[in-house]
C-alpha cells in the first residue's frame, strides 16, 4: 500500500446522515407481533466473533419478546449473501440481520454497484456491541511501542509488512487507516483467515498485525506476539498497561469491529422499537454481558436513531480509507 497524501487530519468526520427506515401504513402494524420465531440472520459460519454475540443475545430478548429467536448462519460473499437475503425480507419483524462494520460500512465502498445498498435497504435497530483490536507486533521485531514503530516505518518506507484475514477485513483496515493517519508506508499481506496470519506473525514471516483482541490476548500474554496499543478510544480492562493509538501518538484514531442488528426498511416502528427495547434489556443480563465481554467486547443496545447516525458516520470513514488506501477486492 502507498500512501498519497495526508488523509483525516484529527478530529475530522465526515457529516453522517441517518439512515432511511420510512414508515408504513398504519395496516402494516401487524397486531398481537410476535405470533410466530423470529430469524436472525448472522453472516458468517458458526463460532466466529458475530455468531457468539448475536447468539449470546438472541435467547434472552426472544424470552423477553415471548417468542423464540432462531439464529441462521448464512455465511458467503464478504456478508454481502446475508445482507441481501435480509433486505429482501418482508418487513413484518420475522427476518433481522446481525450487521456489521464489513457488510454495513465497509463493503459498499468496496463492491461496485453493490445491490442492494445496505443503507437504504435496512433499517437499523440497535448496536450490540464493539470489539477494540489490538496493534499487534512480533516480539524479534526491534521496537517496544507504537511510537518506535511509526520511526522504524518511517525510516525504511515499505519494508514492513502487516497482515489481515483478507482484503477489506477489519484487520486491513485497521492497518491502512494506521499508515494513512501516521502517514508510514507499510506492506499489506491477505491471508485466508485471521488464523494463518497469527500464526505467520508468531513465526516471524509477518512482522505487524491488527488482531481482535480475543484472538490475541492470549499470545501476548504468552510472550509470543507483543501487544503495542489498543484501537478502542479507550483503554481496556483485560490490559489497563497497554495505551490507545492515540495516546501512544496518533491523534484521532479510533476503530472498532461492531455488531448491530438491521431490519429490512419499512418495517414498523412500533415493531423496532419493541425489538430495541428487548435487546436492550438483554444487554444488561448479567450473563448476556458476561459472554460478550468475554470476545473483547463492550454491549451497547443504543436506540436506533442513535445507530442509524453511527452506521452512516462508519460508512463514511471507512469510504475515506477505502479510497485512500486504494483498497480492492481482488
Amino acid at each position: 500500500m502507498t500512501r498519497r497524501r495526508p488523509l483525516l487530519q484529527a478530529g475530522l468526520l465526515l457529516p453522517a446522515l441517518p439512515w432511511p427506515a420510512l414508515a408504513p401504513p398504519a395496516s402494516a402494524q401487524e397486531p398481537g407481533w410476535p405470533s410466530r420465531p423470529i430469524r436472525l440472520i448472522v453472516p458468517y459460519a458458526p463460532g466466529g466473533g458475530t455468531d457468539v454475540v448475536a447468539r449470546a443475545v438472541a435467547d434472552r430478548a426472544g424470552r423477553l419478546l415471548n417468542a423464540t429467536i432462531v439464529v441462521d448462519n448464512r455465511p458467503g460473499g464478504a456478508g454481502n449473501l446475508a445482507t441481501q437475503m435480509a433486505a429482501e425480507a418482508a418487513p413484518d419483524g420475522y427476518t433481522l440481520l446481525v450487521g456489521n462494520i464489513g457488510p454495513i460500512a465497509v463493503n459498499p465502498s468496496l463492491f461496485r454497484n453493490l445491490r442492494p445498498d445496505p443503507a437504504e435497504a435496512l433499517a437499523p435497530v440497535t448496536l450490540l456491541a464493539a470489539a477494540p483490536l489490538l496493534i499487534l507486533a512480533n516480539p524479534k521485531l526491534p521496537v517496544t511501542s507504537l511510537a518506535e514503530l511509526i520511526a522504524l516505518a518511517r525510516q525504511k518506507p515499505g519494508s514492513l509488512n502487516y497482515g489481515s484475514a483478507g482484503n477489506g477485513s477489519a484487520n486491513h483496515l485497521a492497518g491502512a487507516y494506521l499508515a494513512l493517519k501516521a502517514g508510514i508506508e507499510i506492506q499489506h499481506v491477505p491471508y485466508r483467515g485471521a488464523g494463518p496470519a497469527l500464526n505467520d506473525l508468531v513465526s516471524g514471516t509477518l512482522q505487524i498485525m491488527p488482531a481482535t483482541l480475543p484472538s490475541a490476548i492470549g499470545m501476548v500474554k504468552d510472550g509470543l506476539v507483543r501487544a503495542l496499543a489498543v484501537t478502542s478510544p479507550r483503554r481496556v480492562p483485560a490490559l489497563p498497561e497497554l495505551p490507545t493509538v492515540a495516546e501512544a501518538g496518533v491523534a484521532g484514531y479510533e476503530m472498532s469491529g461492531w455488531y448491530g442488528v438491521m431490519a429490512p426498511a419499512r418495517t414498523p416502528p412500533a415493531i423496532v422499537a419493541r425489538l430495541q427495547q428487548a435487546i436492550a434489556a438483554a444487554l444488561q443480563d448479567p450473563e448476556v454481558r458476561a459472554r460478550i465481554e468475554s470476545e473483547g467486547a463492550e454491549p451497547s443496545g443504543m436506540a436506533p436513531e442513535a445507530f442509524g447516525r453511527f452506521a452512516a458516520a462508519e460508512r463514511a470513514k471507512w469510504a475515506e480509507v477505502v479510497r485512500e488506501a486504494r483498497i480492492s477486492i481482488d
